[in-house]
């Protein structure tokens, strides 16, 4: 079926599906943002990847795609970027269940093989833990780029949602294949460009090294980074054109001296090819916003400042062609996290969906 086709009967079926739908009213139960679209009406499909298996630091994010549907029932559905936003049909797969239990049992053995790690013990004894863990997130791999791959044949656009940051390969790797010389623009505190961190060759600190091995990537643009090593500084002057890297330290120093958000968001967007895709670690933000996430590191910009800069790259012509959203950890003291982190979640698909014609 031609994409034309597939919107026009999408169109029919979330028209006849909104028709009693108050958007002012009560989220009703059990949907994402209380829409009321189906699998088969909506454009944008978020996808939850409740995996955490290599991260290093502090675990949860593996909650984090629960804890958002969740607190997505006290998401207002107006947005002052995007009309009648809520029309655009946002739906939320179900969790998988079998994934979500793989990631528990392989996160215990890479507790194991970090804490050999750690006192020195010698490694032959944790081999078969490190090969059960490679083995594992392969198979988390494999099935993000089968899934994204099925909505993608469908003509709906996905947003991926983590999970620790390693989740979408799978996917990045898809689109590279459909959108040869595509660019990823990264929103993180760390440059994930450490070459199988602690052994794990799909670590979280590792997807973007992983990305960028990918030939039909031409471009990573990293904004907010502040916690990196000096592999990835080798790592950086390895890929030479093909990454630009706005460090926090620099953007800060560079505003202490006059220069406007506004002047440097539009040295981001020049760095940007025509197709790009948004990668967002939600440690990239200040920390206050969500200070549960795995890896939290101080510094940062806020959310407004951010979204400014992705409707920037709208505005230059520039289009989504996916996104993620990661690391978002609800923590034991309540859903503030969950609740910023499915704030932000909805003003990123509208743009997504406004991105690319669909509303």
């Amino acid at each position: 079926m031609k994409s034309a086709e597939h919107f026009a009967q999408r169109a029919a079926k979330r028209r006849a599906q909104a028709q009693d739908f108050d958007p002012n009213g009560l989220a009703a139960p059990g949907q994402v943002y209380g829409l009321p679209y189906t699998e088969d009406s909506a454009e944008v499909i978020l996808l939850p990847v409740p995996w955490e298996v290599t991260v290093s630091y502090a675990s949860g994010t593996a909650q984090g795609p629960e804890a958002m549907r969740e607190a997505s029932s006290q998401v207002d559905l107006y947005d002052p970027s995007v009309k009648d936003a809520w029309k655009l049909g946002v739906w939320m797969a179900p969790q998988d269940a079998k994934l979500a239990a793989k990631s528990d049992r392989n996160r215990e053995r890479a507790e194991a093989y970090i804490e050999a790690l750690s006192e020195g013990l010698p490694m032959q004894k944790m081999a078969k833990h490190l090969e059960k863990i490679e083995a594992a997130c392969a198979f988390m791999n494999e099935w993000v780029a089968q899934k994204t791959t099925h909505y993608l044949d469908q003509a709906q656009l996905v947003a991926l949602v983590g999970g620790d940051h390693s989740t979408p390969l799978g996917y990045i790797r898809t689109l590279a294949e459909r959108h040869p010389g595509m660019g990823i623009l990264q929103w993180d505190a760390h440059m994930d460009l450490r070459m199988a961190y602690e052994g794990f060759t799909y670590s979280h600190a590792s997807i973007m090294y992983n990305a960028m091995q990918h030939p039909s990537i031409a471009k990573l643009v990293q904004v907010g980074i502040r916690d990196y090593c000096e592999e990835e500084l080798a790592v950086m002057a390895q890929l030479g054109d093909r990454i630009s890297v706005f460090f926090d330290r620099d953007l800060k120093q560079a505003q202490f001296k006059g220069a406007t958000w506004s002047q440097q968001v539009a040295q981001v967007v020049d760095a940007l090819p025509k197709e790009v895709y948004l990668s967002v670690d939600i440690d990239g933000f200040d920390p206050k916003l969500c200070p549960h996430t795995g890896t939290p590191v101080a510094g940062g910009f806020g959310i407004e400042e951010f979204l400014y800069l992705v409707e920037e790259v709208l505005a230059s012509g520039r289009t989504l062609v996916g996104l993620d959203l990661n690391e978002v950890a609800p923590g034991p003291d309540g859903d503030w996290d969950a609740n910023v982190g499915s704030r932000l979640l909805y003003r990123l698909c509208n743009l997504l969906g406004q991105s690319n014609g669909r509303l």
